[in-house]
């Protein structure tokens, strides 16, 4: 079981890590949880570089891919050799997006008419990619998941978790991760928001 992390130049170490770190909680001989990148190392938006440790074309063959976001998105986008490398297929892998990831979806036409969820800074180029942008952290019809807000990053790894683990091993990864003296609220808040999209 392979869960790829997009993480390109410029990333938001809330949206990569926090997921890396919730994802981690499953401690299966199979379960491989990867920062997948464009390079052998990216550099974040605060200046952290890490090491890549799968690259973008293994994103094909993941069971799980999550698109992070990061202050260069625009260019990501932009660029056809980078947007040439990404080969993604809803009917064969389960998709999910961070924030500005969502645009990311949307130019790779993987969202066609569904609803997703992104930041506020990114809401009107989504929009301007034709998808319509909920105001709510997360949202998801069958394999495709997005989310808005770097918190709201545990709600996909969560929801990744879920599809492939079941719904009590996402919550025990969550509590894992959740603040002390607030371990139930949190775990059933988060719940909350991605319980009705597991049935879709």
């Amino acid at each position: 079981m392979h869960i790829a992390i997009l993480t390109f130049q410029g990333f938001n170490e809330l949206d990569s890590l926090i997921a890396l770190g919730v994802l981690n909680r499953i401690k299966k001989p199979d379960w491989r949880v990867t920062l997948c990148c464009p390079d052998a190392e990216v550099m974040s938006m605060n200046g952290v570089t890490v090491h890549a440790q799968s690259m973008l074309e293994e994103a094909a063959t993941a069971d799980a891919v999550i698109v992070g976001s990061g202050m260069q998105t625009r260019d990501i986008v932009s660029n056809p050799d980078l947007m040439g490398r990404l080969s993604l297929d809803p009917t064969k892998q389960l998709i999910a997006a961070q924030c500005s990831g969502t645009l990311i979806l949307a130019k790779l036409e993987l969202l066609g008419a569904v609803p997703a969820c992104t930041d506020l800074i990114t809401k009107p180029w989504v929009q301007e990619a034709g998808v319509e942008v909920l105001n709510q952290p997360f949202f998801a019809k069958g394999n495709i998941a997005t989310a808005g807000g770097c918190l709201a990053s545990s709600y996909l790894a969560a929801w990744v978790i879920a599809r492939l683990e079941g719904l009590d091993a996402a919550a025990a990864a969550l509590d894992y991760v959740a603040p002390v003296g607030e371990k139930e609220s949190f775990v059933a808040n988060a719940l909350k928001n991605i319980q009705p999209y597991l049935g879709e």
